[in-house]
């Protein structure tokens, strides 16, 4: 039976990019998605859902009275494509707690840090300014607490001397292309689940452990907790 995503956007939708490929391709096996909704009408990325035939809903957050009051649509728009996750794919709302809750364990999102590093906005300038040097992207289920959820897959990209945060930022974008279709992938099948607050696996992921080559050369190392962490 097909499995349904619903993805959230406010932007370009180079994740939905590279998440409808891996549909496609059956990286993500026998996954749609079903919907794109996004809080601003001049996102680029529904136009690349459109061109995919995919349909697509325009919920302007500015129309409604209060963040409650968004969230309740929005669950709502959601809710009518029953979809087996919801995945924010560059989503630049904060959620409210009872929108959260209702979808725990069936929500994830992706960051570009290694949470619990920089949380929030601005990572790659943050991670600069720090001098780590280590950067990269974390697939997380959604909780509560901004950014704070558990981690599913890590992606880790070296910081080089002459970094600035727009080319930092194009590296980390490349890994989380690579990371967050396998997370759904991982999660869709059964082999990961959040259980009790914490990520618990069923079988090792597919990645884990091992290091592929970066489209730059760069080493993209993948890190998931054990099987039962």
């Amino acid at each position: 039976m097909t499995k349904k995503l619903v993805l959230l956007i406010s932007g370009r939708g180079s994740n939905l990019q590279s998440i409808l490929r891996a549909c496609q391709s059956g990286q993500v096996p026998d996954t749609a998605i079903v919907c794109v909704i996004s809080n601003r009408a001049d996102a680029p990325g529904l136009a690349l859902a459109k061109q995919a035939g995919i349909p697509t809903q325009v919920m302007d957050h500015r129309n409604y009275p209060s963040r409650a009051d968004f969230d309740a649509a929005l669950r709502q728009g959601i809710d009518a494509h029953a979809p087996d996750l919801v995945v924010l794919a560059g989503f630049m709302r904060r959620l409210t707690v009872s929108f959260v809750t209702h979808y725990l364990g069936r929500l994830v999102n992706i960051h570009p840090s290694l949470l619990p590093a920089f949380p929030g906005l601005h990572t790659h300038a943050r991670a600069l300014e720090q001098g780590v040097c280590w950067h990269g992207a974390t697939v997380h289920f959604v909780t509560p607490e901004l950014d704070a959820g558990p981690s599913i897959v890590q992606a880790a990209v070296p910081v080089h001397p002459d970094d600035d945060p727009a080319r930092l930022a194009e590296r980390v974008l490349d890994a989380e292309h690579q990371i967050y279709p396998q997370a759904l992938a991982a999660i869709l099948s059964g082999h990961c689940r959040l259980e009790a607050g914490r990520v618990h696996w069923s079988t090792p992921f597919p990645a884990a452990a091992e290091t592929v080559v970066h489209p730059q050369l760069t080493s993209v190392t993948m890190q998931t907790p054990s099987p039962g962490a």
